[in-house]
């Protein structure tokens, strides 16, 4: 017979052991748990514990029976009271971040931007940077939303006035980017490094682009000892060839000495200022076109013994006199001479209709605007607000003509928080605190910025005006469909590159010191694998499972150079099968061990907590202050491996206690340093990678916590479950959301928890469908 309720908890120590289930002094002593609906929020606590095997604690009894007995019983009670009250909670209003409002404009104007040069960067809140609690308009946001809105209308109708003062726009190539390889699937075969780059012509007219080459510390140009050709594309067709290097005069400084003793006047000029001349100037039609310039491919092979890779100052201060040449910026200057406004996808997506006479000009301009305001507002317009936009589109006509009218409007539309905010209304006549089912209109665009990062297309607004989406079998159409649009890759880029940490790649940097092999080009395959072997798993609809039991990635030479894989040539990825299992799946990344370390050696405890937090959902509690480094020698004087380091820290009972579970984790990845590589030795010591966690499971390795992962796999599914609604909601996760989480888990586990089971899960929840009023 199973224990009562009261008896159970005493047994496994629940309010003894467990100070963290105490609210405000109240504990679980004479707590019914046949009743929980008064204290649901802790009883979801004790849940929690339960399901993740943190209680009872490690070294006390367990009996599995009568725990699964009790938490079901407990899961029962607590999904019977969420159905009963249900409480979906409230997202307050949400400003678009960087990444949306770049996708709105492309999808409203059909306009590539970069919000990123354009817009403040957003905080992150609960891991991701779409949560409204965090999305605030200061007013420095306000300024760069406003200047944002009017290079982007200019743009888009592609205004002539650019050619009155003509700007630049300087892109640059990072300086650990080695270009001594073709860069990228954009640049020409036979082509060496350089740099390709999407830019949006505002007109049609005359361009000018400059180089800029490399220089070392001391601005020597690299490279300079013999002579090196360059081309100048634009969209794959060369434009003009240059040559550069090999033409110094005069004496030169002796070498490793530059900019210490100096050589003739003539030989300075020149390494200096090498490239003053790498410019063209060319005709070029408005919107966006491929730039790229690079040098041409003259292969050679060092003789001699091979030297050790320069690190820190060393790298910086050589200017490589008889290497390669490297590009460090591209400049576009423009335009001048301009010639018309051209056919652009931004016109074409604008202007739906072109006014023949002056009595026609107005009512073009309300139709255009009537359809731009409904998408941009997503939702119906009111008179008020297409009069409001007309009001700008005479201000900015008279004097001007049409195009500059419908500029005017454009801009002002940009601003409106209707566009910038996603602002949920209340039903009038609703009481505080009452649940209501959001309109289709509402419920579109939250299901557009889930899967898309931006705005409903017409096909989903139309639906949605018509009430449509009311229909179950409609919404799981408008679903599919939407996966399987190539937008749906936002899915990848926003909610993955979050939810894993890899977007900390981009600005991670390594101690040249102690990895002076790391550059640019192994972090961009890095970031590369990832996103394609995520973009991978959701296009194939697997099981999320599978984006840790998977037994393949996609390389690239670089990239499988460094993990000591054969046979892999050129810089297109293509997919690798690991049979050993050593890589495979997201734990033998090189973007997370990376993301996971310090910069001059791993971290258990970063790699151990990485895995609680976005895997497991057993995060720790933060760390105590004043936590002292771990100490690298006894007191002997003999190297202590990463293992003995963390033994002796552990050696504090309080440290223990949370240790117990991070320590295991992160000493099974410990083959991998601090960049990804497998090793067997650390600082002259053999690498132990086996651990035992605190439910006694054994990790032998990484193929051990891949073993353990899918064991776990509950605990795996209910975390991505949980982070992937928050990113959907983009609000805080509480209590009275785990109802429904267990529910999107249990309906998604008859289709083996595939992605777009659970995100049609996600959508169908109440949390995503229903809204509660404030109080």
């Amino acid at each position: 017979m199973a224990p009562a309720p009261s008896e159970f908890i005493e047994s496994t120590c629940i309010v003894c052991h467990d100070d963290t289930l105490r609210t405000g002094g109240l504990s679980l002593s004479g707590m019914d748990p046949e009743n929980v609906g008064p204290d649901n929020a802790l009883w979801e606590k004790v849940l929690h514990k339960l399901r993740t095997g943190q209680m009872p604690p490690a070294g006390m009894p367990r009996d599995e029976a009568a725990l699964t007995t009790f938490q079901s019983r407990l899961e029962t009670g607590l999904d019977r009271h969420a159905a009963d009250h249900p409480n979906p909670g409230r997202v307050g209003v949400h400003r678009l971040n960087r990444a949306e409002y770049e996708n709105a404009v492309r999808d409203l104007l059909g306009l590539e931007i970069d919000a990123s040069s354009l817009l403040l960067p957003d905080e992150a809140d609960e891991g991701f940077d779409n949560v409204a609690a965090s999305l605030a308009l200061s007013p420095s946001h306000l300024e760069r939303y406003l200047q944002a809105a009017r290079d982007v209308s200019r743009l888009a109708v592609g205004d002539r006035t650019f050619g009155d003062a003509p700007g630049s726009t300087s892109y640059k190539v990072p300086k650990l980017l080695e270009q001594d390889v073709r860069v990228g699937e954009e640049m020409p075969f036979g082509s060496r490094g350089g740099i390709g780059v999407r830019h949006n012509f505002a007109v049609d007219g005359v361009y000018r682009f400059k180089v800029r080459l490399r220089r070392q510390v001391y601005d020597y140009i690299i490279g300079m000892g013999q002579e090196h050709q360059l081309d100048f594309r634009i969209d794959g067709r060369r434009i003009e060839r240059l040559s550069v290097g090999g033409q110094g005069e005069g004496t030169p400084g002796p070498l490793t000495w530059n900019g210490e003793i100096v050589g003739e006047t003539e030989w300075e000029l020149y390494m200096h200022a090498a490239d003053d001349r790498l410019e063209v100037r060319t005709d070029v039609a408005a919107g966006p076109h491929l730039v790229s310039v690079s040098f041409v491919d003259s292969p050679w092979e060092p003789e001699g013994a091979s030297q050790p890779l320069q690190g820190d100052f060393g790298r910086g201060a050589d200017e490589h006199h008889d290497g390669y040449a490297a590009v460090d910026a591209l400049s576009i200057h423009g335009p001048y001479e301009v010639t018309g406004p051209g056919d652009t996808p931004s016109r074409r997506r604008i202007f739906g209709c072109t006014p023949k006479s002056t009595t026609e000009e107005r009512p073009c301009a309300k139709r255009i605007l009537t359809t731009l305001a409904t998408r941009a507002y997503r939702r119906p317009v009111t008179t008020a607000e297409i009069e409001t936009l007309l009001d700008f589109y005479e201000s900015g006509r008279s004097g001007r003509g049409f195009d500059a009218g419908i500029q005017s409007a454009l801009e002002r539309l940009l601003v409106s928080f209707s566009f910038l905010f996603r602002i949920e209304q209340d039903p009038p006549h609703t009481a505080p605190g009452e649940v209501y089912r959001l309109s289709d209109v509402d419920l579109a665009s939250r299901l557009s910025f889930f899967l898309w990062s931006s705005i409903p297309d017409e096909e989903l607004l139309d639906l949605a005006i018509a009430g449509r989406l009311q229909d179950p079998s409609v919404l799981e159409q408008q679903i599919r469909r939407m996966l399987n649009d190539a937008r749906s890759k936002a899915l990848v880029e926003n909610f993955a590159s979050q939810w894993l940490g890899v977007r900390n790649a981009r600005s991670w940097l390594p101690d040249p010191n102690m990895f002076p092999e790391f550059d640019e080009n192994l972090r961009e395959a890095f970031l590369r694998e990832t996103e394609l072997f995520v973009e991978s798993q959701r296009l194939e609809d697997r099981s999320i499972v599978d984006l840790v039991s998977a037994d393949y990635s996609f390389l690239n030479e670089r990239l499988a150079e460094h993990y000591g894989v054969p046979d892999v040539h050129g810089e297109r990825f293509r997919k690798v099968t690991f049979p050993q299992k050593v890589r495979g799946g997201l734990l033998g990344q090189g973007s997370i061990l990376m993301v996971t370390s310090y910069p001059d050696r791993t971290a258990p405890v970063l790699r151990g907590v990485w895995a609680l937090d976005n895997l497991l959902g057993m995060p720790p509690p933060p760390p105590p202050p004043d936590i002292p480094d771990l100490t690298p020698k006894d007191s002997g004087g003999r190297v202590l491996s990463m293992r003995e380091r963390m033994e002796v820290h552990r050696a504090n009972p309080a440290c223990a206690v949370c240790h117990v579970r991070m320590d295991p984790i992160g000493f099974s990845l410990e083959n991998f340093d601090a960049i990804g590589r497998f090793r067997t030795v650390s600082d002259g010591v053999p690498v132990d990678a086996s651990a035992v966690f605190a439910d006694g499971t054994l990790l032998e390795g990484v193929q051990g916590l891949r073993s353990f992962m899918i064991e776990h796999r509950s605990n795996y599914v209910h975390t991505f479950v949980e982070k992937m609604l928050t990113y959907a909601l983009g609000r805080h996760i509480s209590h009275d959301d785990q109802a429904a989480i267990r529910g999107i888990v249990r309906e998604a586990a008859d289709d083996d928890h595939r992605w777009s089971a659970i995100i049609l899960g996600i959508v169908r929840s109440t949390p995503f469908q229903m809204r509660r009023t404030t109080s």
